[in-house]
């Protein structure tokens, strides 16, 4: 059956519904029709839908769920600027909630089911926890390696200039971990969540630490063990597939702990665990610099969430306040906050770059809906960095006693001869 033209009505209905919208120029097509929301203008992005029936799920039921399965599902493609179009989502939400406006379409569209995770049991606990990170990490490293790099770093790189590659951008994350943890050879370092390895290998290359990264992906600890075993500083790593929670009821202790990107799959509701975890495993004096992101207080948080049904399973943002409250409670003294939002929006833009150039040869090892899930996640998380709905920082904490010798007082000597 042929899709009706869009007549006076429906125009109405679009100009009406995007009346108060003021950024970007766009453009809305279908098959049969093209409608512009600054007819004298281009568009910077166009919002392309295969019926009737996938817009009006943008007028009338619009989440990130179903606009990010219609754009999965390529009932939905975005032209242009995709991180203008990401940007007109909060309008959308907003509007359709307190707008009344009849229907473009007369049937209901259905969506085909994605893959979405399906985990059971009590939330965060260990059966469920290695399920949630199976289902996001567990894929082949050649999936990442295009667009992570050679580093293998799938968190927030850090950038000494804008003009940086991603490559160097990581290593400097790498380097900056390292100089705030004040590691030196008699050191031991732990590394919760240690992902594909990157972490640990450079701790031991440079500063001759022993180090131990755990990780509950399968795929990741084969790949750093492989990593590991074709290093030259393989007598000085070691990587095991383990539940941080099981760590207090081993003999070791550690100098210094370090965790990149696995707080936010802890939960509000052990993180208190999670850091009293990591203070017990310090020894007297030693450093824990965790690195994670955070919700904005001032954002709420998300629901019907597209990243919670397809990205990251039961990840939790709690508000940097909470984060400190816990670490506090453990017994940890803050020792130093950086915020690394900007750092983090640049890397994602990266990283969609890369998947984009990549894509090609992305299809050949994922189906082409996991690629879309992917590229619509990194853009849409680069945009709420950048409008400061979330954030990422480093928390420097440090398990004192009374014969602790106090820290610098100033943070140059973490950048001293950085060439």
């Amino acid at each position: 059956m042929a899709i009706p033209a869009l007549n006076t009505d429906q125009t109405l209905l679009l100009d009406t519904f995007f009346r108060d919208y003021h950024l970007s120029p766009f453009a809305i097509r279908t098959p049969d029709w093209e409608w512009n929301s600054h007819p004298d203008r281009e568009p910077v992005f166009t919002l392309s839908f295969e019926a009737l029936s996938a817009l009006d799920t943008l007028i009338h039921h619009p989440s990130e769920i179903t606009l990010g399965e219609a754009f999965i599902h390529k009932d939905l493609e975005i032209e242009g600027d995709l991180y203008a179009a990401l940007r007109m989502a909060d309008y959308i939400f907003q509007r359709a909630s307190h707008l009344n406006v009849a229907s473009l379409a007369q049937f209901d569209h259905v969506f085909h089911e994605a893959k979405e995770a399906l985990l059971h049991g009590l939330q965060h606990s260990r059966h469920r926890d290695r399920t949630a990170i199976s289902y996001h990490y567990d894929k082949p490293p050649e999936f990442f390696l295009p667009w992570l790099g050679p580093t293998m770093v799938y968190s927030c790189a850090y950038f000494r200039s804008p003009m940086q590659s991603i490559d160097e951008a990581q290593t400097n994350k790498l380097e900056l971990i390292c100089r705030k943890l004040e590691l030196n050879p008699e050191d031991s370092l732990l590394d919760i969540g240690c992902g594909w390895g990157s972490l640990i290998l450079h701790a031991a290359a440079q500063y001759g630490t022993h180090t131990h990264g755990i990780t509950l992906s399968r795929e990741q600890a084969k790949f750093a063990e492989n990593r590991i075993a074709q290093s030259n500083v393989r007598e000085h790593c070691s990587v095991a597939l383990k539940d941080y929670r099981e760590l207090p009821f081993e003999p070791w202790r550690y100098e210094k702990i370090v965790s990149v990107g696995m707080v936010e799959h802890v939960g509000l509701k052990n993180l208190s665990e999670y850091f009293h975890v990591a203070f017990e495993l310090l020894k007297p004096g030693g450093l824990f610099l965790n690195h994670g992101i955070g919700r904005a207080q001032h954002s709420p948080p998300p629901r019907d969430s597209f990243i919670q049904k397809y990205v990251f399973p039961d990840g939790e943002l709690v508000p940097l306040h909470q984060m400190i409250a816990c670490a506090e409670a453990a017994g940890f003294e803050v020792r130093d906050v950086e915020n690394l939002r900007e750092h983090y929006a640049l890397t994602l833009r990266h990283w969609v770059k890369a998947l984009r150039q990549n894509e090609e040869d992305l299809l050949n090892i994922v189906p082409e809906m996991t690629y879309r899930i992917w590229l619509l996640y990194m853009a849409g998380a680069a945009v709420a960095f950048d409008r400061g709905d979330i954030f990422v920082d480093q928390l420097l904490l440090r398990k004192v006693d009374r014969s602790t010798v106090a820290m610098p007082g100033t943070r140059e000597h973490w950048f001293h001869d950085w060439n």
